[in-house]
């Protein structure tokens, strides 16, 4: 591991002290006057202060949203209003991408490379469900000779759209793009350790068109406003990302009212190298798997089969690369892996290490917590490699949600597709092989939402992105993503020339 220099990029510096709730088209503190302290987990110094929902927020937010959608205008505009608008969003969005950037960095310690990769999917998701919704409709079935049966599609409803900290702006932008395009309204709650961004997009919606009411974002408590909004009678659909386990209990709230649901939940992403793969490729493309983000991404790839005959060279490779990644200023642009997103996060990302070199496994890279230096007040954690494993430790069979990844070996085919599998999980997976029908018959047989074949990357704007099994369940990302957001409505028409008298009175 090695830190590197303070050699800044040129950003610009406009955030702001103070972030306020917005409800109904409205900038306003919350109504307990209560704030949530936000801070740079790079340097663990105070980022800003953000108004705290209320449930009574909460509720006032609820309220503007249903009034917006059974009363308001939006859901009534032509399609390709709404897309103008989805159009202006992404616009403006792509003139303040410094700020935006800058935001996303500060409030997750981030590196350079992902905020900005980041950052402009968000802007690239609104552009896509822009073009997208312009072709959703619905269908014309073939019925008997003198009916007629088409069908519409039509908005859900109201939406509560609950955000995850590793990816805030991004992930905000795959749920509330979608929604606004078809014509629901949302609340939008974020994370409480990174709420900044997605209230920021709550007023560029705002400023580029979207009626009030229509996108309200209250950052708050879990515990307190996530489970007020998945258990309002008021709330038409709830789409989450995160945890399994919180994932299970918003699937039960939500079943007292039957809302539909969206879950995009946890993974223990298998990838798998073939003797005949690009060694090298592979070894990049397994970096990216895990190390992106500092690994807190629900599709990393954190198990690592490697075929026996090519695992010695594969390994001297990754974990000599592995050595070379850089931690330190998440501003500088040789900075690959930054922070990790707070104390409680580092604390279990390093119990999971101890407990694997407890139950006998074996360090090749990294293991420890660190403190780059300049840095040495935020939450760190070395990019970590472990072998000598097996199915029966934690290490392997839980999302451990932070840069560490176990490496096993496999002898053939059946045996790698039978490690991959053996998981509750089911989100993304990769193959690195050269022969491409190996490549597809294995990514067949692969139980996941996702498969990566000789590739780094789980998506772009455009491509399915959720998962099978404990991962949860529907697409985001997609054009398919509009049917969440919708009702299909049937109409079937008679028009023939004699009344009907089924019953023969």
């Amino acid at each position: 591991m090695t830190t590197v220099k303070d050699d800044k990029t040129e950003k610009e510096t406009i955030k702001r002290e103070f972030y306020h709730l917005i409800i109904d088209g409205e900038k306003m503190k919350g109504s307990s006057g209560e704030t949530i302290k936000t801070y740079n987990p790079a340097t663990g110094e105070l980022v800003a202060e953000v108004a705290k929902a209320s449930k009574e927020d909460a509720e006032k937010a609820i309220a503007a949203a249903r009034h917006s959608f059974d009363h308001g205008k939006w859901k009534m505009y032509p399609v390709g209003r709404r897309a103008q608008v989805l159009n202006k969003i992404a616009a403006i969005m792509r003139s303040r991408f410094n700020e935006l950037v800058e935001l996303e960095i500060l409030d997750t310690g981030k590196s350079l490379h992902a905020a900005q990769g980041q950052v402009t999917q968000a802007i690239e998701d609104f552009e896509f469900y822009a073009g997208a919704i312009v072709g959703h409709r619905g269908t014309v079935n073939n019925v008997p000779g003198q009916f007629h049966n088409y069908t519409e599609k039509e908005p859900i409803g109201v939406c509560a759209q609950i955000i995850p900290w590793n990816y805030p702006l991004m992930m905000a932008a795959w749920k509330v793009a979608p929604a606004i395009a078809v014509g629901c309204s949302v609340i939008v709650k974020p994370a409480s350790l990174t709420p900044l961004t997605a209230i920021v997009l709550g007023e560029i919606c705002l400023e580029a068109g979207v009626p009030a009411g229509v996108v309200n974002v209250i950052p708050g408590s879990g515990s307190d406003i996530g489970n007020y909004l998945v258990e309002h009678s008021q709330v038409d659909k709830v789409a989450f990302t995160g945890s399994t386990p919180i994932g299970k209990d918003i699937m039960g709230k939500a079943s007292e009212s039957l809302k539909r649901v969206t879950l995009e939940l946890g993974g223990k992403s298998p990838s798998i190298v073939f003797s005949d793969a690009d060694i090298d490729a592979a070894v990049d493309g397994s970096l990216f798997g895990i190390f992106y983000n500092s690994g807190q991404s629900c599709e990393a790839r954190s198990r690592l089969y490697v075929q026996e005959d090519i695992y010695d060279e594969f390994m001297s490779k990754f974990v000599e690369k592995t050595k070379r990644l850089q931690l330190g200023n998440p501003f500088d642009k040789g900075t690959h892996v930054g922070a990790i997103i707070d104390q409680t996060q580092l604390d279990t990302i390093n119990g999971y290490v101890q407990s694997a070199i407890k139950d006998g496994a074996e360090i090749l890279a990294g293991g420890h917590k660190c403190s780059p230096k300049g840095y040495e007040k935020g939450f760190w954690f070395e990019p970590t490699i472990i072998t000598n494993v097996n199915h029966d430790m934690n290490v392997v069979k839980e999302e451990i949600f932070g840069p560490v990844v176990v490496v096993m070996k496999f002898k053939d085919e059946k045996e790698a597709i039978k490690l991959a599998n053996d998981t509750t999980f089911g989100l993304g997976s990769a193959v690195w092989s050269k022969d491409g029908a190996r490549a597809t018959r294995v990514a067949n047989q692969i139980k996941a939402g996702i498969v990566m074949v000789n590739c780094p990357f789980s998506a772009f704007p455009g491509t399915p992105f959720g998962g099978y099994k404990q991962s949860g369940f529907g697409r985001e990302l997609c054009i398919e993503t509009l049917d969440l957001y919708s009702e299909t409505k049937s109409i079937l028409s008679y028009y023939g020339s004699r009344p009907l008298n089924p019953l023969g009175l």
